[in-house]
């Protein structure tokens, strides 16, 4: 067998493997969790746009790849709204009264309509004078994890993958959230403080889509491992060349553009759903 469908159903949702075993003509499958995941295999690859309506109205996530080397040793993640619920960025602006303009300008950021430094400048331009006080407050009181994330991180880390936070956000949040989740390293953008508060100045030079690549590529060649053995993940426009680069490359409940081009999607799961895609069962999940 060359290829394996891994199906994903999502909380309250459930598989019925023989079913769509038949429908999609799998020569075998196997559970990897009985009722919640399946890996199906075949010789030719399935056409999933015949079957993708079907599986996204009784939510359930696919990852078709090939068979060999599905454990990945490298997971290299972007940080808002892919290992946290919340965009850093438009918290911040909330302390400012200025949450809503931000977060549009994030929006359209992120689903590729604006050049990502001039959009990234233009917001935290509108933070200056913020007391850096803020950031902290921010993250106690409004930043929480993205269900899954630590399980993903501390299995694959406990597995022997090496594990990168790369963000187009700010240091202060992504040195805390590897901390809280077990990734060995991180990288992102600085913010410019000066006398207790912000300047609105980001310090160049600035972390951005072909940062995350450059990232990739790097600590692949740093671990000795091939791109086609690096899991990547990311929502917005500046995580798709890494993602395209990646041997499994996911658009983790993304902006649509970012699912329009991307190989690969999760869309009704949580972060869980790739330990499933590289066939790890749930009885082999650390935290």
């Amino acid at each position: 067998m060359t290829h394996v469908l891994t199906l994903i159903a999502a909380d309250g949702a459930s598989l019925n493997s023989a079913e769509l075993a038949s429908s999609f003509g799998a020569a075998q499958w196997q559970w990897l969790d009985e009722s919640v995941a399946a890996d199906f295999f075949f010789d030719q690859p399935p056409v999933l746009a015949t079957y993708r309506d079907r599986l996204d109205a009784a939510r359930i996530d696919t990852i078709l790849q090939p068979v060999a080397g599905r454990e990945k040793r490298l997971l290299i993640s972007d940080m808002d709204s892919t290992m946290i619920a919340q965009e850093c960025i438009d918290e911040l602006a909330d302390c400012v009264g200025l949450k809503p303009q931000v977060a549009a300008i994030t929006e359209r950021a992120m689903n590729g309509e604006l050049d990502f430094h001039t959009a990234l400048t233009e917001r935290v331009a509108l933070l200056k004078d913020l007391p850096e006080t803020a950031l902290a407050e921010v993250f106690a009181q409004r930043i929480t994890l993205m269900p899954g994330a630590r399980t993903l991180v501390q299995t694959m880390r406990a597995r022997g993958a090496y594990c990168l936070l790369v963000s187009g956000g700010f240091t202060f949040f992504t040195r805390r959230v590897a901390e809280a989740l077990g990734f060995h390293a991180e990288e992102a953008n600085r913010l410019e403080i000066t006398e207790g508060k912000l300047t609105g100045r980001v310090i160049a030079p600035i972390l951005d889509k072909q940062s995350k690549l450059t990232a990739l590529q790097q600590t692949a060649a740093v671990q000795g491992c091939a791109t086609e053995a690096v899991l990547a993940l990311g929502d917005g426009a500046n995580d798709l060349p890494m993602l395209l680069a990646a041997g499994l490359g996911v658009a983790y409940h993304a902006k649509p553009a970012v699912q329009q081009a991307a190989q690969h999607r999760i869309n009704h799961t949580d972060l869980r759903a790739l330990l499933y895609a590289q066939a790890i069962p749930k009885s082999e999940w650390t935290a």
